[in-house]
């Protein structure tokens, strides 16, 4: 039977700040290789059996980026789902089975698909034992079993949840019970009967059986999904569900939804260099260290500095007589914490939601469709941004109420609309576009498009936009 990746990629994680934000969260970048963890979600897949086309839940903020970076891996998604906003684990994986179902060729006889649920942000060192687990859990989900995968605890740990197996021969477990983070005393414990292992959030199982246990034990989550994806919308590459009936739906994990309570639940043991990445020490422990117990990413220099993680973005970090720190620089932010303080970052993040800081949500440079900016320089009633508009692509027309521009091209070739003239810009060339004139900029050359922009008025808030066109369907939106 086909099995079909169903990625969870809805994430805004905050645990991972400056680096991670609202709008360009941990599973979009490189945090332990070239590739972005979305993309090694799928890349250690490679080698499967009858492997499908993924799904992929995203949050409808991160959507031009998920498809852009699938894409960049070469691979067509058969679908990518946008919430308009999170519903926890449970709503993703039912509106995933109802599109893998959905899909089915008429008159298919067996009418059914092997759905593997992952999350798009945690690291497996070792993608072959990986795959050996993933064979397992298909005999078990082929006859009908809810599968999750368990991995194999290297040491006592608060951070995470807990399964313990009941009696079996293996290699797939019946389950015990389900428990929440222990204390670490409590862990040690688990960790030294053998019996339990980190609760992954990871599954595999038949849509119709999925389906089936949702009906079941989780109706109000099904129905309000139903409605959701049966009034949802095609949007470009997109399913856009329907807003009104998906934020209707209840929040709730698929492990309290459904896996704690249905009796088909096995668990299949994994040895497999696991982790989440939940905190900068996790990511520490994720990536080898060098002869000092740094890891040092970036422009980084030390001096009597040990056990630390060290990272610059955009200018030289250096660290002097350090011991057992994160240090954590990009454009706009720094992190200076001790390891063993990091899970404290939230409450770091949770103060500058309350001043209303837009490091939050959003790096200095900006990604969108066409390309991306970066807010160089800014002062009363200025502000000057670095434009890159990638080969044939374009911005909306679109005109501000507030402020006027100067564009002025460093690298490329630009087609300038302004009002009804339509005309080139090469390097070195500049034009001005006044307050209230319909504007737009179009990259026709094979190159990146790269432009000086002077932004000047009375108000400069990225929401003084109004577009009338949009070839990436944001009329009306700021983003």
């Amino acid at each position: 039977m086909t099995l079909i990746p169903v990625i969870l990629s809805g994430g805004s994680g905050t645990r991972l700040w400056p680096l991670s934000r609202e709008m360009f969260p941990k599973q979009l970048l490189p945090l332990v290789s070239r590739g972005t963890m979305l993309q090694e979600t799928l890349a250690r897949l490679e080698g499967v059996e009858d492997l499908a086309p993924p799904i992929v839940v995203s949050n409808e903020n991160h959507r031009f980026l998920v498809a852009e970076q699938l894409r960049a891996s070469e691979i067509s998604p058969q679908a990518i789902i946008l919430e308009p906003a999170g519903r926890n684990t449970a709503p993703a994986v039912t509106v995933a089975a109802m599109a893998a179902i959905s899909a089915i060729p008429a008159g298919e006889r067996d009418g059914d698909r092997l759905l593997l649920v992952l999350p798009a942000d945690h690291v497996i060192r070792d993608a072959k034992a990986f795959q050996r687990a993933i064979a397992v859990g298909r005999v078990a989900a082929m006859d009908g079993k809810l599968v999750t995968f368990g991995v194999v605890p290297t040491k006592p740990e608060t951070g995470y949840g807990y399964i313990r197996r009941a009696a079996g021969a293996g290699p797939a477990f019946p389950i015990s019970q389900f428990v929440e983070k222990p204390d670490l005393a409590t862990a040690r414990k688990y960790v030294d009967s053998g019996e339990y292992f980190w609760n992954s959030g990871m599954f595999l199982f038949k849509a119709s059986s999925v389906l089936g246990e949702l009906r079941d034990f989780a109706p109000a989550i099904y129905e309000a999904c139903t409605q959701a994806f049966t009034a949802a919308k095609r949007d470009l590459d997109f399913t856009r569900l329907s807003e009104k009936e998906f934020i209707a739906c209840p929040s709730d994990s698929f492990d309290y939804a459904v896996m704690e309570k249905t009796r088909n639940a096995i668990v299949v043991p994994l040895d497999a260099g696991w982790s989440d990445v939940g905190s900068w020490s996790a990511l520490y422990e994720a990536i080898p260290a060098d002869a000092n117990g740094n890891v040092a990413l970036g422009d980084v220099l030390t001096e009597d500095t040990t056990g630390c993680y060290l990272q610059s973005t955009s200018r030289l970090v250096a660290a002097v007589g350090l011991k057992d720190h994160v240090v954590v620089e990009t454009k706009d932010a720094v992190l200076v914490a001790p390891k063993d303080h990091v899970q404290d970052v939230k409450k770091l993040v949770a103060k500058l939601n309350k001043q209303k800081r837009y490091e939050t949500s959003l790096h200095r440079e900006v990604f969108r469709p066409w390309g991306s900016y970066d807010s160089i320089d800014s002062g009363d009633r200025f502000q000057v941004k670095r434009l890159t508009v990638k080969p044939g692509a374009c911005l909306s027309l679109q005109l501000h109420h507030h402020r006027a521009e100067h564009w002025i091209v460093v690298a490329g070739t630009a087609r300038i609309t302004c009002g009804e003239k339509v005309f080139l810009l090469e390097e070195n060339q500049s034009t001005y576009i006044p307050l209230g004139m319909q504007h737009r900029i179009e990259n026709p050359g094979k190159i990146p498009l790269h432009i000086i922009e002077v932004q000047s008025g009375t108000y400069l808030g990225e929401d003084d936009i109004v577009r009338f066109e949009d070839r990436y369907g944001r009329e009306g939106k700021t983003n």
